[in-house]
């Protein structure tokens, strides 16, 4: 698996592809582009059944097949995607994510286990999300400490103001906060700042739980659902949103305002004779150009 050359995404605004070596036949992102074009040409590779995943997971694992470890690679990228987004909060590139979530999904195709019993995509979400979480732990320090010209003075001088070590008591705070021209406030939050310290996210596996608080990782919200039903979910929710957008989008202007006021507003579903009053024709006319609009909607749907 080291031999494969999937390049990492670029974090700005220069994305290149990671899938200069492919399997046959499959779809590729451009050589140069934007990340949303990037997410666009990963979504069109093919979503592999069951029954091709662990014909490729065998032929890599028995026969060391590299073009099909590119191909269960490739078919899952999506996926990374999909994780990369749950992490929008932490204020970080979502293409730096995307970056180590596609080493984490190379990781976990290497160690996958094809006689174990379940689809890659639920073992390769924990490797997936190892990598994103080492990352944001690595970056989650680098933070702006002194954003204004008081707090600059505060982060360059607090360290030698202080008499002595530990917390500062009341008066050596009205003290410095004295000396440095500052509100008693702000150099409270900046000895906050910086007496902070990094902590692992999780505990040692051979840590007592009595000897102190619990790792960070404790505090996470369970997700008991199997992590290839909610991608598979998620990923058809998508499908038929974009399904439905075409749709609307083929009808003209008076048959879409029908369907979107009919059904795809639940605050204010109007009726077919307001309809009929609004556009000048009989409720039944307006019925009629209803029910032709959802028969093309369908037939993309069926398609």
């Amino acid at each position: 698996m080291s031999q494969m050359a999937i390049a990492r995404i670029a974090p700005m605004s220069e994305i290149r592809s990671p899938l200069p070596l492919i399997a046959n036949n499959l779809p590729i992102p451009s050589a140069l582009g934007s990340l949303d074009a990037y997410i666009g040409a990963v979504h069109q590779i093919p979503v592999l059944t069951a029954e091709e995943e662990q014909s490729l997971a065998r032929a890599f694992r028995d026969s060391d097949d590299l073009d099909a470890a590119k191909h269960l690679v490739l078919s899952h990228l999506r996926f990374v995607v999909h994780v990369a987004r749950g992490y929008n909060g932490y204020g970080l590139q979502i293409g730096d994510l995307i970056q180590e979530g596609n080493i984490g999904l190379m990781k976990a195709v290497k160690r996958f286990d094809p006689t174990v019993g379940v689809r890659l995509v639920s073992f390769a979400v924990h490797w997936i999300r190892a990598e994103m979480h080492e990352f944001i732990l690595k970056n989650w320090r680098i933070v702006k400490v002194a954003t204004t010209k008081a707090q600059r003075k505060l982060f360059f001088n607090l360290r030698k103001s202080k008499t002595r070590l530990g917390w500062m008591n009341a008066e050596e705070v009205r003290a410095v906060a004295q000396d440095l021209n500052v509100s008693e406030r702000e150099v409270l939050e900046m000895e906050s700042r910086l007496s902070g310290r990094d902590i692992g996210f999780d505990a040692p596996a051979d840590q007592d739980e009595d000897l102190g608080p619990p790792a960070p990782v404790a505090y996470l919200m369970a997700n008991d659902e199997d992590p290839s039903q909610a991608y598979e979910r998620a990923d058809s929710e998508d499908n038929e949103l974009e399904l439905l957008r075409a749709g609307l989008g083929r009808l003209d202007a008076r048959s879409r305002d029908i369907i979107k006021r009919r059904w795809l507003d639940p605050d204010s579903k109007v009726t077919l004779q307001e309809l009929a009053d609004e556009y000048g024709v009989s409720a039944e006319r307006i019925r009629q150009v209803e029910a032709n609009a959802l028969k093309k909607m369908r037939a993309l749907f069926a398609a």
